[in-house]
């Protein structure tokens, strides 16, 4: 399946019970009748470049059309980058266990080993939620965190640390289950409204809502004072190698830490690629900030539900009335939704990275947060599955840039993923574009003046996915990389011509794009692990790291 990101959850049915009715009718919510914050852009009128678009309509009765259309994109002039890239290496979901003890500690630091001597920079580690607090509400456990921190600094490696404050289970890729803290699913249980919820009524736990951000549901904390207050034990707890080891912080702010909506769960088949998403504004908190924002405009009757043609989770564009071609998308009802839609997920941005920054300012260590590379349907007029996630991304509205200067706006780095794949690469029903969307995304953050940085989506090893990103960091256009991390390191990546291709990628980046490609027996910036990898020859610490 080409994804660029695997979100999925486990989803819970909605209990259509006469009482669940009356909790959610005797809510007692005040919201503020403002408008989200305006982070909207406006194309500029100076158009830099001319391109024609190719686009191909898949109708449901299988007949296909195609039309070409200008497309006025902005062009940003950028030298190409001779910097150096540092390559950090994602380690293992479970790299600490359930009972907050540092898996396989022995494998672990063979695994370290070898990726020091590969010329990594670090790695990548996702401190989760669910694990650390998970015995009541501000008791954290850190010491899993400790004990790798401790070896990593031992090996000479960096650190990425994630604040995972979503699900980890039931997205491809993910090896072991993380659910929320018990006593945040407790809350949960008797309130299903604090998740994210579709027009079905099907309960998706794998975040909290965003609607109730300022809301103290959590037993008298809001969610993102309960964020904070995580962060903060964190920061306490490391302050000593916060701006040393631990070179970097980055929030989770939404689904698979990304900032956007879980429009495209994969659990029990309820999404599959490439279908459209479904918009998630249902549960009671976003449904009470749809009807106040409609009243400030003095639109009431368009706050009483999100749209009604959007279609189904697996619908192509265009299948709906919204998203089609000429769609409601464009209407005026359309782009007063999406402003909402979109806005939302901006101010819930907003808060989670101003916490951070108050927290870690004066550490030392950059902030970072994650944009998911949604490039499925990048190719049509309505951008539907960028629309659903929360992403204003259309034909003639700029999605990206208001997001790159919320994210300058704290001093935060973006994090966007699919850098590894192709436009060839993807069928052709889908209307596919992950370059296209990556030179988007580019262009934004080099114009908000906020720095990039890098994610693979799917696992790769060959030398056309590495090599695409080391092409993407060398364009023309928009913001190079200021780091990449790869995804994952597993049993895999330790096998003898991934292990080849991962040096030499490392090698390439580190020198701006300009590395020599590796001979079989080079062993350079590898000396201990190359040549006998590939010799088949491997010692006994390098086959417990592929165990990892």
């Amino acid at each position: 399946m080409e994804l660029t990101l695997n979100s999925s959850s486990s989803l819970i049915k909605r209990k259509d019970t006469k009482s669940s009715r009356n909790q959610e009718n005797s809510s007692n919510m005040a919201f503020t009748k403002t408008k989200p914050p305006t982070y909207q852009f406006q194309a500029k009128n100076s158009v830099k470049e001319m391109k024609f678009t190719h686009e191909k309509t898949f109708t449901p009765e299988g007949e296909t059309t195609e039309r070409w259309e200008k497309l006025h994109v902005l062009s940003y002039p950028h030298p190409k980058s001779d910097a150096n890239v540092p390559v950090f290496v994602m380690l293992p979901l479970d790299t600490v266990t359930m009972s907050g003890h540092l898996n396989k500690p022995r494998a672990m630091n063979a695994s370290l080993m070898a990726l020091k001597g590969a010329g990594v920079e670090g790695v990548m580690v996702d401190a989760w939620w669910g694990l650390v607090e998970k015995d009541g509400p501000m008791k954290y456990n850190w010491e899993g965190y400790a004990e790798l921190i401790q070896m990593v600094q031992k090996h000479g490696l960096k650190l990425q640390v994630v604040m995972s404050f979503h699900q980890c289970g039931g997205n491809v890729g993910d090896s072991c289950s993380i659910p929320l803290p018990p006593w945040v699913l407790e809350e949960i249980s008797k309130n299903p409204d604090l998740v994210y919820t579709d027009k079905s009524g099907r309960r998706n736990p794998e975040y909290i809502s965003l609607g109730c951000d300022s809301v103290p549901v959590l037993r008298g904390r809001t969610p993102i004072q309960v964020y904070s207050d995580f962060m903060r034990s964190f920061r306490e707890r490391f302050d000593s190698c916060i701006g040393g080891v631990i070179a970097e912080i980055q929030v989770g702010m939404g689904p698979c830490g990304e900032l956007r909506y879980p429009s495209y769960p994969e659990s029990n088949g309820t999404w599959r690629f490439p279908g459209i998403g479904e918009f998630q504004c249902y549960d009671k908190y976003m449904r009470s900030s749809l009807q106040a924002y409609a009243e400030s405009i003095g639109k009431t009757n368009w706050g009483t539900s999100g749209p009604h043609d959007a279609g189904e989770y697996n619908n192509l564009p265009e299948e709906t009335e919204f998203f089609r071609r000429d769609g409601t998308w464009n209407s005026e009802y359309g782009k007063f939704f999406m402003e909402w839609y979109s806005g939302k997920l901006l101010e819930h941005g907003d808060k989670l990275l101003a916490s951070a920054k108050g927290i870690f300012q004066g550490t030392g260590a950059k902030l970072s947060g994650k944009v998911a590379g949604i490039h499925w349907h990048y190719n049509t007029r309505s951008h539907a599955a960028e629309l659903t996630a929360g992403y204003y991304n259309t034909r003639n509205h700029d999605g990206y840039l208001p997001i790159a200067k919320m994210f300058n706006k704290h001093n935060v780095v973006l994090n966007f993923t699919c850098m590894e794949m192709k436009d060839g690469e993807q069928p052709e029903h889908a209307n596919c574009s992950p370059e296209g969307l990556v030179k988007q995304v580019q262009n934004a953050t080099r114009e908000a003046g906020t720095d990039l940085a890098g994610e693979n989506a799917l696992e790769r090893y060959d030398s056309s996915a590495f090599g695409q990103v080391v092409a993407t960091n060398r364009s023309d256009s928009g913001n190079g990389l200021t780091a990449f991390t790869y995804l994952r390191m597993n049993k895999r990546l330790f096998e003898g011509q991934n292990w080849q291709q991962l040096v030499e990628f490392v090698k390439n980046m580190k020198e701006g794009g300009h590395g020599r490609k590796l001979s079989e027996e080079d062993t350079t910036g590898s000396d201990l692990y190359v040549g006998f990898v590939r010799a088949g020859r491997i010692p006994d610490k390098v086959e417990e790291a592929s165990l990892v």
